[in-house]
């Protein structure tokens, strides 16, 4: 390719690059105007402010007080020092030299940023023209040579490609930079827009030329699995491809690139090992009440595709590395994958079905309602029929008799000789849903009718049930499961989340014949309070696994509730070696074995896949998803599985994914199907 044309794309790539901080800038004022943490200069660099959704606004929380953890932590470990230096690498508009000067905690300190001279050109622009901004520079400094924008005696701008090791060294001599003087480096997104040889260029010459120094990298891991797969793609639409990740795709291999190219120690940690080990719990449950939030899965799934990174030279700044909690607050496993895995295929035909949040279950042979959840279109007030014929499965036109509602993260439970029960969910974070719904399905005439080919019409008959007792608080993320006592059915409640954000504990009975909420005896140790878990009915009571607890982490128990002759009793299952932690999984019991499919975890090793646990014996197996025939990133996680045939152990798997960050919301287009044979025999 001619150089001309390189440089005309070099120039492109850049300037889709610089674009990337504008539309950081104003997440960053969005999560400072909801009160997530303190800055009144970010506004001053936006032309209006935006307010973005709560789970970007925790997400920026969480990046900027990451890199607000490790400055401090310089300026603490250098305050006796004569002159300290803080270097940020593409500082874009930052205002972190304007937040520091007003706390007064930059004594005998200078700031220096560099960025694209364009970036540097128009950041020099906005400080001119604003009194705030303007008024935080003293005294002007004349010595100063080369390309400045902007300069006083604590701070400086250059218009720099940071990729040039000579022409950096130049512009930093000129301005007087103390290169034997303590000194972070601060990479805020930036190293892993460049092509990895400059990058490791740049990690390099710092290393050189800065012997007493600190680097502290914010950026992107993980780009394998389906929620990396998507974030990739952001970034490459863009035309900001995410290089680094390639070739250093995980903190074990960011560490190494640091330690290779010169530095002397390394401590990297992805956002949830920092949120939750080094956030105090008190700040995290301020946080956490800022805002109406649900997103749980897409909070744990971006955090695992973030890291912080602190590199040291020198036997001072080594004091400023990010230390690690003395316990994880995520616990290690210890993996131990059966060499057998398991095939996703698509379903033949063209049943597009998409959404999270959804319940479903299955109403008959053949037969699967879903309800309620949320798509591309918005929150669905509809249910659909998936009818299993010769030929495959098709969606059958559903005329239901009333209006259903939105609802999300709800139940769905069959019932003994046909129908389900609907129950709980949510409109909106601020809005559980109160009713309970009794399904059927109105009969056609023969009892093949649903499933015939010609068939393409099904007649919902939805009734309200009023229900006497103590009913539960509102709830969603609940399970709700059949099972059995004294010869009658109930519905049992356990778990979930509320309005206020409490993560619930309680179970209650619903006796299904008289719509009663009763009081039925329950001894024993009840399982810790929990959402988005699954609860399995199980030799006439139920068996509980994984969710997600109230500290934020998920769970990996299995606990048991068995019938008595008062009424039942909870027995922790210990099962080894210990599954996978999941929550939003599915889970099924077959026999005596339990069969958890997909959810969210917070290691990076991929995403779960099965597991398969024995009731009897307590022994698990972990098995991994082949979804290579899947044309798409499967997201499991908020989605539905059914059982259709209990002779033919096939699981549909229907909907899941998420709002990825501020990469996109991905959707699950079509139902998949998961062969257990292989594993179930």
């Amino acid at each position: 390719m001619p150089t001309t044309n390189r440089n005309k794309k070099q120039q492109g790539r850049d300037t889709a690059v610089q674009g990337t901080n504008d539309s950081s800038v104003v997440s960053k004022v969005s999560a400072a105007a909801q009160g997530y943490f303190q800055d009144a200069f970010l506004q001053h660099f936006v032309c209006k402010v935006a307010r973005r959704s709560p789970l970007i606004n925790r997400g920026y929380y969480v990046r900027w007080r990451a890199v607000d953890h490790c400055v401090r932590r310089f300026l603490q470990v250098t305050e006796n020092c004569s002159r300290r230096q803080i270097l940020s690498l593409g500082a874009g508009f930052d205002s972190l030299y304007f937040r520091l000067h007003a706390e007064g905690v930059l004594d005998r300190a200078m700031v220096f940023e560099m960025d694209f001279p364009d970036v540097a050109q128009r950041k020099a622009a906005l400080i001119s023209a604003n009194i705030t901004l303007r008024g935080k520079l003293d005294s002007y400094l004349s010595s100063v040579t080369g390309p400045v924008y902007m300069c006083s005696g604590q701070y400086l701008l250059l218009g720099v490609d940071i990729r040039e090791e000579s022409q950096v060294k130049e512009a930093l001599d000129g301005t007087g930079l103390d290169w034997a003087a303590p000194t972070l480096l601060l990479s805020e997104v930036v190293l892993t827009y460049m092509e990895t040889q400059w990058s490791d260029a740049v990690i390099g010459w710092a290393a050189k030329l800065l012997p007493q120094s600190l680097f502290v990298m914010y950026e992107q891991i993980n780009p394998n699995d389906p929620f990396g797969q998507v974030m990739q793609a952001h970034f490459m639409k863009l035309n900001s491809t995410l290089h680094a990740l390639r070739q250093y795709p995980d903190t074990a291999a960011q560490r190494h690139r640091f330690l290779d190219k010169g530095w002397e120690q390394c401590v990297c940690l992805d956002m949830n090992n920092f949120y939750l080990g080094l956030i105090p719990e008190e700040e995290r449950r301020r946080v956490e009440c800022l805002e109406p939030f649900d997103e749980y899965e897409e909070w744990h799934q971006k955090c695992t595709h973030y890291f912080i990174l602190t590199a040291s030279r020198g036997s001072l700044t080594t004091q400023a590395l990010l230390t690690p909690p003395p316990v994880s607050p995520i616990l290690p496993i210890s993996l131990s994958r059966s060499p057998v895995t398991l095939s996703v295929r698509t379903i033949p035909g063209e049943v597009c079905v998409e959404g999270l949040g959804m319940a479903s279950s299955c109403v008959g042979p053949g037969q699967v309602l879903l309800t309620g959840g949320s798509s591309r279109g918005g929150r669905s007030t509809a249910a659909i029929v998936l009818l299993q014929g010769q030929a495959g499965w098709r969606c059958a036109h559903v005329e239901p008799s009333v209006e259903w509602g939105v609802r999300l993260h709800h139940t769905v439970t069959s019932l003994p000789g046909g129908g389900a029960v609907v129950y709980g969910g949510r409109s909106s974070p601020l809005n559980p849903i109160r009713s309970l719904l009794r399904v059927t399905i109105d009969s056609c005439g023969p009892r093949d009718c649903l499933g015939s080919e010609e068939q393409d019409t099904v007649n919902l008959c939805v009734k309200e049930m009023a229900c006497t007792g103590d009913s539960p608080q509102p709830r969603w993320r609940h399970t709700a499961t059949r099972l059995s006592h004294r010869g009658k059915d109930f519905l049992f409640v356990f778990g979930g989340r509320n309005e206020s954000q409490a993560v619930q504990g309680d179970s209650y009975f619903l006796c299904l014949h008289q719509q009663h909420w009763t009081e039925i005896p329950v001894e024993g140790t009840a399982p810790e309070a929990r959402l988005s878990h699954s609860a399995c009915s199980y030799q006439g009571g139920v068996v509980v696994f994984g969710g997600l607890g109230r500290g934020g982490v998920p769970l990996g128990d299995t606990a048991v509730l068995r019938p008595t002759d008062r009424g039942f009793h909870w027995a922790r299952l210990e099962v080894q070696p210990p599954p996978i932690p999941r929550y939003s999984h599915s889970a099924h019991v077959i026999g005596e074995r339990m069969v958890v499919v997909g959810g969210v975890w917070l290691h990076s090793e991929g995403v779960p896949g099965v597991a398969v646990i024995d009731l009897t014996t307590g022994s698990s197996v972990e098995f991994t998803l082949d979804t290579t025939s899947v044309p798409w990133p499967l997201m499991l996680h908020s989605f539905c599985a059914e059982l259709t045939d209990p002779e033919e152990p096939v699981l549909l798997l229907i909907g899941g994914g998420g709002n990825c960050f501020s990469f996109g919301t991905h959707l699950n287009p079509q139902p998949v199907t998961v062969d257990l044979r292989p594993v179930l025999g």
